[in-house]
């Protein structure tokens, strides 16, 4: 039986170095859809032509986009890396200059080269759910997200902050504080009995 074995972390983006090698359509859904989630994401974005899209969007966050084919040189001090040009043979140098580096690259629509997927993501508030299929179907990933939109109530935000200040107030070590909030926040997964 297939299973993910993908383990998911949440990234402090302000404190990476993001490079985004190639200025179309996919660049800029890539760009879109980490400034949604991360607008404090510092992203810098190499390609020999944006589109009028991809240079508005920079203007809201932290992007500076440089007009350059890829050169290696633009890895220097990068954490990240996607991939996203239209030239499958500059998309798999990325990846091999990368990997000699020990830089986490993404190369768009291409599994085999990729240390990581970006997947579909719901925020509401501080609460964040990351969805991945393990880069097998990105359609269903769009729609596990959005049914997690609908599903996730709004208020979530108030109960999260509620449950922080709660814990503040537990008096304990921290397995006690635990078995407390799991206590007190069991109600959230029992199912209604008819």
């Amino acid at each position: 039986m297939d299973y993910n074995n993908l383990y998911p972390i949440f990234l402090k983006t302000n404190h990476l170095n993001i490079l985004i090698i190639g200025g179309g359509y996919v660049a800029e859904e890539k760009l879109t859809f980490l400034l949604k989630s991360s607008p404090d994401a510092k992203v810098t974005m190499v390609a020999p032509i944006f589109r009028e899209g991809t240079e508005t969007l920079s203007k809201q966050g932290d992007v500076t986009l440089i007009k350059d084919v890829y050169k290696k040189k633009y890895l220097k001090g990068k954490h990240i890396v996607v991939a996203t040009t239209d030239v499958p043979e500059v998309n798999i140098k990325v990846y091999k200059h990368c990997r000699k580096l020990n830089i986490l690259v993404n190369v768009a629509d291409n599994p085999p080269y990729c240390d990581f997927y970006m997947g579909g993501i719901v925020t509401k508030g501080n609460v964040k759910v990351a969805i991945s299929t393990n880069g097998k179907s990105p359609t269903t990933t769009k729609r596990l997200r959005q049914f997690f939109e609908d599903v996730i109530p709004e208020n979530i935000n108030d109960l999260v902050k509620n449950l922080n200040h709660y814990r503040k107030t537990i008096k304990g070590d921290f397995e006690q504080k635990v078995e407390t909030l799991n206590e007190v926040t069991k109600g959230l997964i029992e199912k209604e009995k008819p």
